[in-house]
């Protein structure tokens, strides 16, 4: 389920569509009136969907959308003529008069697409410093010499350990430096 945001300079609209959300199955964390609330809530989530107007208080959709993190999309409800301002891949436009299946639709395609985006960015390895590829090349070392293990055993056992404790590699491989370092 994605992270949704409504923002509109008056907090009616935003809480009218906020209700149109709810009752069809999405959940809201945050309504705005400006965009600093909005990236005040964006900076504490990974990624999400900002669903709002063309202008606010402080900024236009255009600024608020060049300082949303990359990992969020906006959604624009206003009139067509407003939509030349900022021209980016993760912006969708709607226009008004709003028509409830497609506003619903749209969102819901939005929404299955960020989430196909957040399965593939954890399905990527994940990249590891200098120094926490050191720690768990001492581990595998220190448990190849104790434990007579192969390079591959070493790794696995460092892994299966890290899953079953429910820490990370790099954890897991600083508790057995700590017990089996004399």
């Amino acid at each position: 389920m994605a992270n949704i945001i409504v923002a509109f300079p008056k907090a009616e609209d935003a809480k009218n569509i906020r209700n149109i959300l709810n009752r069809n199955g999405f959940h809201v964390i945050a309504i705005c009136t400006t965009g600093a609330q909005v990236l005040n809530y964006a900076e504490e989530l990974n990624d999400g969907i900002v669903v709002c107007g063309y202008r606010f208080a402080d900024m236009r959709y255009g600024e608020l959308h060049e300082y949303l993190p990359d990992e969020f999309e906006m959604l624009l409800i206003a009139s067509e003529r407003y939509w030349g301002e900022s021209t980016a891949d993760n912006l969708v436009c709607i226009s008004m008069p709003l028509k409830l299946h497609d506003f619903i639709d749209t969102l819901t395609m939005m929404e299955e697409a960020q989430l196909r985006r957040r399965r593939k960015r954890r399905a990527q390895p994940k990249v590891r410093n200098e120094g926490d590829q050191a720690v768990i090349a001492g581990a595998k070392e220190v448990l190849m010499e104790r434990n007579h293990m192969t390079e591959t055993e070493a790794h696995r056992y460092i892994q299966k350990c890290s899953m079953d404790s429910g820490t990370n590699m790099v954890e897991t491989a600083h508790m057995i430096l700590d017990i089996m370092k004399p």
